[in-house]
């Protein structure tokens, strides 16, 4: 049974953060909850391309995946006011991302240490390949460290998503969400 959201209707939620951080499980927790709708960009680009992101990236390159990225989610952000977003991990690379997301809604960094990360991406190997050569024990480390200030600059919400189940982590984002102490930042 969704409760009632602590959010107005028109403000949309972003879940940012690095790949197995838990953006799309949890972000089906919340919808839930919220009584919202829910995206995942990534199926969302991958439905509307008609192949997968592996597929777009070993094609055209990551250039071209992130100028589709780019594309989706601000049709997405246009098209569907008030919805439960789940991003990709680099969507916050570029600036008119980073742009877009913040005047859309609250926006909720699911973070995590990098040795967590690469343990959960081991799990999902065969889903969720190194997007370097050098590795996931080499590659999560510094590619977290590079977004790490976008994350934390973009974030209204914070959330250590570490030791948390999915649900735990949306019911702690909702009551986040309902706290009077939760000072968002102004908005552009």
């Amino acid at each position: 049974m969704a409760d009632s959201s602590p959010l107005p209707a028109e403000s949309g939620l972003v879940l940012i953060g690095y790949r197995a951080s838990g953006k799309t499980t949890v972000g089906r927790h919340l919808a839930e909850k919220l009584g919202r709708s829910f995206i995942d960009l990534d199926a969302e680009i991958e439905r509307r391309a008609g192949r997968t992101i592996a597929d777009i990236f070993e094609d055209e390159g990551e250039p071209a995946f992130r100028s589709l990225e780019e594309r989706v989610l601000r049709e997405v952000c246009r098209e569907h006011p008030g919805v439960v977003v789940a991003t990709g991990g680099g969507a916050i690379l570029r600036e008119s991302n980073r742009c877009e997301l913040a005047k859309f809604g609250i926006i909720v960094w699911l973070s995590a240490p990098a040795e967590v990360l690469v343990r959960r991406l081991r799990l999902d190997a065969q889903q969720r390949p190194a997007l370097t050569a050098a590795g996931l024990v080499d590659e999560v480390p510094q590619i977290l460290k590079e977004r790490e200030p976008s994350y934390r600059e973009l974030a209204d919400v914070i959330v250590d998503c570490s030791a948390r189940s999915p649900e735990d982590v949306a019911e702690l984002v909702v009551r986040m969400l309902r706290s009077p102490e939760l000072a968002l930042k102004e908005r552009r």
